[in-house]
């Protein structure tokens, strides 16, 4: 644990950069570690082949596996620079879990399925992709700014904003699909009336 958390002034001290991938493969306990990879199995694959590996398949052909696993493996880092950033000189700053990876699965999926149907675990209530996204960003800028967990709401923030521009650009690089101009045009011409009688 101590050889691959995330600790940003051990990182600068001993130029332990490694530690930006290794800490997304450590996790604080079980209910930790089965949460982040719940989540991932609900909205990576999933039982119905709908989750974003597939449409990443569906929508980049063969190169769909290399780059669902690139988008993942890239946003373990990224998603830690502005934590990185802000604790270089903190010694008590710990970091670990996969969460900021999972949640560039989760907006990829999102950026894909703006009307998709998602909840909360437990609770069978869904709304639009969309406007799950907007408050999960709402709630955890909130108890980032809040502060006084253990919890990195910053690396939740900017994995999924990684995961947003990761699909913009890949479909722009290797695909003609316009994913960013299909996500407008779908909530553009979403039926609010039926937000809570079809999702």
């Amino acid at each position: 644990m101590d050889n691959l958390i995330f600790n940003p002034p051990v990182i600068v001290e001993k130029n332990q950069y490694y530690r930006f991938v290794t800490c997304g493969f450590i996790h604080a306990n079980i209910p930790h570690l089965v949460l982040n990879m719940y989540a991932l199995y609900l909205f990576g694959e999933g039982q119905t082949k709908e989750g974003t590996e597939y449409l990443f398949l569906a929508t980049f052909g063969e190169k769909g596996k290399l780059l669902y696993l690139l988008m993942y493996l890239l946003a373990l880092p990224v998603c830690l620079i502005p934590t990185f950033n802000k604790n270089k000189a903190n010694y008590a700053y710990r970091s670990l879990g996969a969460s900021g990876a999972v949640s560039a699965i989760v907006f990829a999926y999102i950026l894909f399925e703006p009307l998709r149907g998602v909840g909360l675990i437990f609770i069978p209530v869904f709304i639009p992709g969309f406007l799950f996204g907007i408050l999960y960003l709402v709630i955890s800028y909130y108890l980032d700014r809040r502060g006084g967990s253990n919890i990195n709401h910053s690396a939740h923030i900017w994995g999924a904003l990684f995961g947003i521009v990761f699909v913009i650009i890949a479909c722009k690089l290797f695909s003609t699909f316009p994913v960013l101009e299909n996500f407008l045009e779908s909530v553009k011409n979403l039926d609010i009336k039926k937000i809570f009688t079809t999702y």
